[in-house]
């Protein structure tokens, strides 16, 4: 069965797998970020009991995604009982745990049966406690990082971006592209080391942004760990770099790239125009980007890059 099955009621298991393949389809790993801030905590109960295993990386991608500061999940039950409310429209999401129970099974010799314990997986919903109003203030830990501008804010680099017409939100603490949604999410410039790999880790996603159906129409619907994943990204990588010479920024480095390199290997060692490929697909994507952003840039088709070449 795959993971990806669109049922009525996935089991938690496939809820959580279709979550995590989804970051990493959108070029992140939920547990490494090469920007500062988001949750360090271990994930905490109510009652400040650590949540352990799969509910640890699995909290942490949710409060990032959503921005959530504070480590503490609670069910709604547990907000009611200490005076509080969760605010209405908020969304819970599950933790997990194993329940075991006895089954009498037929024994292996004879007609005598015997008990065996099972495990089955279960979930819960629970609520971060920024989701919920009237807790006590201990539920709502000092932000041990100060949103403080990083250098290198440039006047002409802000324009430039701002005149691209993609659909940017600045929210939780991981970048991606959503080609269903056509939209690009980033975390608050605050949260990097500087403005220049701001700028870089943003040209990385716009350049993602270039493949949707609307604009140059390269594949971006294939799953992580497919040939065709690699490609994009590696025309993303190539595009951003073009970008950064250009515009002079750094090339974006993204630890989670490097998950990728393997598949890049594969790719190119399988098909030896398949980097002269995606050079001139990153050209193209790289010009339409500096067209769009006020950059005068030569465009010319994927084909006459790739019969250049």
């Amino acid at each position: 069965m795959s993971y990806r099955s669109k049922s009525a009621s996935p089991s938690p298991a496939a809820r959580i797998t279709d979550q995590i393949i989804d970051r990493l389809e959108a070029g992140t790993k939920p547990w490494v970020k090469p920007w500062r801030g988001g949750t360090v905590s271990r994930p905490l109960r109510a009652c400040g009991i650590p949540y352990r295993g799969m509910n640890v990386f699995w909290l942490w991608m949710i409060a990032d995604l959503n921005g959530y500061a504070s480590p503490y999940w609670m069910t709604y039950a547990q907000a009611v009982k200490l005076g509080a409310q969760v605010r209405k429209g908020e969304k819970s999401t599950i933790a997990i745990f194993y329940k075991s129970y006895a089954k009498e099974v037929a024994a292996s010799e004879g007609d005598d049966v015997e008990e065996e314990t099972r495990r089955v997986l279960k979930s819960y919903a629970v609520f971060n406690a920024d989701q919920i109003d009237g807790l006590d203030s201990r539920f709502y830990p000092a932000r041990d990082l100060a949103l403080v501008e990083p250098e290198g804010r440039k006047t002409e680099l802000d324009a430039f971006f701002a005149r691209i017409p993609a659909q940017l939100r600045h929210m939780g603490a991981a970048a991606y592209y959503e080609p269903s949604a056509d939209r690009i999410t980033m975390p608050l410039p605050e949260l990097f080391s500087g403005y220049d790999h701001y700028y870089a880790t943003l040209a990385h996603e716009l350049s993602h942004w270039t493949g949707h159906g609307s604009r140059l129409g390269r594949d971006l619907k294939n799953r992580f760990g497919s040939a065709a994943y690699a490609a994009e990204e590696l025309v993303a990588e190539l595009s951003s770099a073009m970008l950064g010479a250009e515009l002079g920024l750094p090339v974006a480095h993204l630890d989670s790239h490097a998950s990728y390199i393997d598949h890049w290997l594969r790719l190119l060692r399988e098909d030896d125009r398949a980097i002269l490929t995606a050079a001139a697909r990153a050209e193209e994507a790289s010009a339409l980007l500096l067209r769009l952003g006020g950059w005068t840039a030569h465009e010319t088709s994927v084909a006459e890059l790739e019969e250049a070449a």
